[in-house]
């Protein structure tokens, strides 16, 4: 029988390979994406080292059926683990939209408001943006599909492999909070100046 640990939270590992890991912590801002759900929530964490950004870690917290209670609990436990590892020094999460259902938007909403306590509870700002912004930023069209935005993560961090779509929506949160909202063309100006050097 798997522990409660593992069965909540799954980190991806088939690019955690490409970590980077910086001598000193002051040489870099580590940023925590979240993308809340109730059944799933995404979380992706990024080092932005001046314009250049470097894969951290990415993964899904899953809640199990039953009790809202509960499911919230495994969602504060599991986003306070990957802080208290990772430690993350700014998060950005994704905002709630009105969905058809009010029932689905009031429970998103409620799983949105955990994310946000988990990283409050340890003292860090927390930057919010809208799918559309996210989806503009990163991949240059606000109504982007989630394989594209799968896609463009995966290029702009040169990962080896698609992350999760609950993952790579996390972690297309976090581009876009590095580059103040600006996400993939926050990159492509400082590639521009590089090359202009």
């Amino acid at each position: 029988m798997r522990s409660k640990e593992k069965t909540s939270r799954e980190q991806d590992t088939r690019t955690s390979s490409l970590v980077t890991r910086h001598s000193s912590p002051d040489s870099h801002t580590r940023i925590l994406g979240i993308d809340p759900g109730l059944r799933v929530t995404g979380f992706g964490v990024v080092d932005r080292n001046g314009s250049r950004l470097t894969y951290v870690t990415s993964g899904r917290i899953r809640t199990p059926d039953g009790d809202l209670a509960q499911r919230l609990k495994t969602i504060l436990d599991g986003l306070g683990e990957v802080i208290a590892e990772q430690r993350p020094v700014q998060v950005a999460i994704e905002k709630v939209f009105v969905n058809v259902n009010p029932n689905s938007t009031l429970l998103l909403g409620q799983a949105r408001g955990t994310a946000i306590c988990a990283a409050v509870m340890q003292g860090l700002p927390v930057a919010e943006y809208t799918a559309l912004q996210v989806k503009q930023a990163v991949v240059g069209n606000g109504h982007a599909q989630k394989r594209q935005v799968q896609e463009m993560v995966r290029r702009l961090l040169g990962l080896s492999g698609n992350p999760s779509p609950d993952a790579a929506d996390a972690l297309a949160c976090a581009i876009c909070h590095a580059h103040g909202g600006e996400g993939y063309r926050g990159l492509a100006r400082s590639r521009r100046r590089g090359r202009s050097r």
